[in-house]
């Protein structure tokens, strides 16, 4: 019975053909939109063309020159420091961290990536850099940014400044761009009193889908920022369909997508699986599931992604802290689930939005969410710039800590691949 019941499942080529001849329809008004944005830029080939060459590391250190930002001495500080190898290197981090044992066998198939969220502000960087030469700690392999892009500009290039220092670490990052909820898109909601209609990736309504895509378009090809924050179903759709034109961006689903249990998980990868390359690559890279998720969700979203094959594209980004306010109970701490879960799915990073809530709680300034959505004005004239980076220095302490309890426990971690 169970076998005939699940024959029933088989999607059949007729299926296949419709849903072709459903993209390749001339009259299919959504494919048309993105088609003649795609050519407005110049077409997939000479969009990447521009990506590659707008983010090659001395074209990005010239541009920093140029727009005289004080931040160009601290960039050739943070190189010149990776040159002369003033970051512990992982052989001497495992021995620091398990002494007698260092010879330990280490799970480097299963390695967690280190990530920390969110580096809103390019001297964040450099004073986490002094801590981890200081201590003898990691850096992360991965930064999440959640800063309006267009201040990011006019602050100093603090967007190239970030740019350039991620190639020095040897760290991926993701930005977050204005086209979401909080630019005003939907008319009938404001700030956080209205933070309610905010659920469930709303943000990208009527024309700003394809308003979006305009705007990535526009970083990736200025900037060479390939990877995003994606919090809408529409966007996601468009990210795939751009991908499947052979434009190489990439993409994160967000925490705020909801994606909760087993099914929503299969249904992004089933859309991934779709609209995959030849060569199986998706622009989906990067999966965060929603808080609430337990290890045997995740078990089981790691045995569906292996039979899609995409086990090595999709990294699984999972929340180890929160910030203290204005998103989760407290407290919230999954370091010891982690371990636990990391020694049976590959491809999974920790990601590290706050401290370790009891180092939070005690802060005369907890970290906040929702500090995340202030003008870099409106932070100055509060006094809070300090704070901000006191949070973002306990986010790095955070991350250390995760490290080393995989470290004890026998299982890899990613950090900066060019620092140790």
């Amino acid at each position: 019975m169970s076998k005939n019941l699940r024959d029933r499942l088989k999607i059949s080529n007729k299926r296949f053909k419709e849903i072709n001849d459903f993209l390749l329809n001339p009259r299919n008004e959504q494919v048309k939109q993105i088609l003649a944005l795609v050519e407005k830029f110049g077409g997939p080939e000479e969009i990447n063309r521009k990506a590659d060459r707008a983010r090659d590391l001395d074209s990005l250190l010239s541009r920093l020159k140029r727009s005289k930002s004080p931040y160009y001495d601290d960039v050739m500080w943070l190189k010149e420091q990776r040159d002369k190898k003033a970051f512990i290197g992982m052989k001497d981090y495992r021995k620091k961290i398990l002494g007698k044992n260092s010879k330990k066998k280490i799970n480097i198939r299963n390695a967690v990536t280190l990530e920390i969220s969110a580096l809103q502000y390019f001297p964040f960087i450099i004073a986490q850099a002094k801590r981890a030469i200081k201590n003898q700690e990691l850096m992360p392999g991965r930064f999440i940014r959640v800063r309006n892009m267009k201040e990011q500009i006019a602050d100093n290039a603090d967007i190239l400044a970030v740019a350039v220092a991620m190639q020095i670490v040897g760290a991926s990052y993701v930005e977050t761009i204005d086209t979401k909820g909080t630019d005003g898109s939907n008319c009938h909601l404001g700030g956080p009193e209205t933070i309610t209609g905010y659920f469930g990736g709303v943000g990208q309504p009527n024309k700003h889908a394809i308003m979006w895509a305009e705007e990535y378009l526009k970083y990736y090809t200025r900037y060479g920022i390939r990877q995003v924050l994606n919090i809408n179903a529409g966007t996601i759709m468009v990210a795939y369909i751009m991908h499947r034109l052979g434009i190489d961006n990439e993409f994160k689903i967000s925490v705020y997508l909801g994606n909760d249990n087993p099914f929503s998980v299969m249904w992004t990868l089933l859309a991934a699986k779709l609209f995959a390359r030849e060569d199986g690559t998706t622009s989906l890279i990067g999966f965060n599931f929603a808080n609430s998720v337990d290890n045997d969700t995740i078990i089981q979203a790691s045995a569906l992604r292996k039979m899609l094959g995409l086990e090595k594209v999709v990294r699984f980004e999972h929340h180890i802290t929160e910030t203290y306010k204005s998103i989760v109970v407290q407290p919230y701490n999954r370091r010891d689930e982690l371990v636990k879960l990391a020694a049976k799915v590959p491809n999974i990073s920790a990601k590290h939005e706050g401290a370790d809530p009891e180092i939070d709680s005690k802060r005369k300034h907890p970290s906040d969410i929702l500090e995340y959505f202030l003008t870099k004005d409106d932070i100055e004239k509060q006094g809070l710039m300090g704070d901000l980076q006191r949070n973002y220095l306990d986010k790095h302490d955070a991350l250390n800590r995760t490290a080393d309890a995989l470290t004890k426990a026998g299982i890899g971690v990613v950090a900066a691949g060019n620092l140790h």
